[in-house]
């Protein structure tokens, strides 16, 4: 008897150990990837997305892979590898497989999405559904995943608009998609908000939410047009720039160290980490935080509690923010503080201050 209650004990403590470490709660659960032009190395998006799944397969003991789309018409073919292969949640990642997400979702509807940056419906009066647009009511079996990203733009935007030395800081986007511009129109409001708050006249070059008109590359991967764009703004005399366009924005980055003519405000994710070498002309780094997204979906999906409609991570919730501002004083931190604690109360908003 004192044999067998041992074995039993033993049992329970392993079974114990293998819950405290996520101990396969997964196991046998398939996660695949699509991602947007870029690649999933990009060190933005895609690789925030990546991040969270590789989360849960350590802490899940889920299986996951990816397929990286090279051009748009690899996004319908690639989730339909991941079906055939009888995936049970399909993450695809961002605003361009809006419609062939739908498509799939409403084909297969046993089988879970979840997409970054977007959600359903997403139509409009007399677009045509399943061709310019996704849906036209939401789908049961998408998560769309949002960011409030003009939130922690705004936080970027004064500490630019505080840091700059020429008056002058910038802005420029990938292709002219409403992921892109809301990083700009956070920017805009918050070098306004300073302008405001301290009688400044810093300008901003790039954007400018009334006229819905900035600059743009028109692709998410050329570092030679990063660094262009960069050279341009810096001539007409900008000495920090956030570039909203993937890996486009390296090529910014690249100019700048070398020309130690400007700074650079990162996207995504914490550029010092993902792009150290950079670390130097970095003044700070927009967070959105996909890979915590990601992660909890999977989560969901695993333990049941999946469902579709859109989630929107917000500065409230943790699911933006920006990184640490380098070489902040220690009344630009307070300032800094104030903003974000009035952004979370609601005393303060991106409309409000545009407006």
């Amino acid at each position: 008897m004192k044999k067998i209650n041992f074995v039993v004990a033993a049992l329970l403590v392993a079974s114990m150990v293998l819950a405290a470490c996520g101990g396969g709660a997964g196991a046998g659960f398939k996660v695949g990837e699509v991602t947007d032009l870029g690649g999933v190395d990009d060190k933005s998006f895609n690789a925030s997305a990546w991040a969270g799944a590789q989360q849960a397969m350590d802490e899940l003991g889920v299986e996951a892979k990816y397929l990286e789309s090279t051009q748009q018409s690899d996004y319908a073919k690639n989730i339909q590898q991941l079906l055939d292969e009888e995936t049970n949640l399909i993450v695809t990642v961002g605003f361009l497989l809006g419609v062939d997400t739908a498509l799939a979702a409403k084909a297969n509807p046993e089988t879970n999405f979840a997409i970054v940056d977007y959600g359903y419906p997403d139509c409009w009066p007399g677009a045509e559904v399943g061709v310019v647009c996704g849906s036209d009511t939401d789908i049961p079996n998408v998560r769309g995943l949002n960011f409030q990203t003009d939130q922690a733009a705004f936080l970027a935007g004064y500490a630019a608009a505080a840091s700059t030395k020429t008056g002058k800081v910038a802005t420029f986007g990938g292709i002219k998609l409403p992921t892109v511009t809301i990083f700009m129109k956070g920017m805009e409001a918050g070098v306004k908000y300073y302008n405001e708050q301290k009688g400044a006249d810093v300008e901003l070059l790039g954007w400018v939410t009334a006229d819905d008109d900035g600059s743009f590359t028109g692709n998410f991967d050329s570092l030679d047009d990063g660094r262009s764009f960069a050279e341009s703004f810096v001539q007409e005399g900008a000495d920090i720039i956030m570039p909203v366009a993937g890996p486009v924005g390296l090529g910014s980055a690249a100019y700048c160290q070398e020309s130690g003519s400007c700074k650079i405000i990162g996207v995504d994710t914490d550029w010092t980490q993902t792009s150290p070498e950079y670390t130097d002309i970095i003044l700070t780094s927009v967070l959105k935080k996909i890979n915590v997204a990601v992660f909890n979906s999977i989560k969901d999906a695993v333990e049941g509690n999946f469902a579709g409609g859109s989630k929107v991570y917000t500065i409230a919730d943790g699911g933006v923010d920006i990184a640490a501002v380098q070489g902040a004083s220690d009344e630009l931190k307070a300032e800094l503080e104030a903003a974000k604690a009035a952004l979370i109360d609601g005393s303060l908003t991106v409309d409000g201050v545009l407006e």
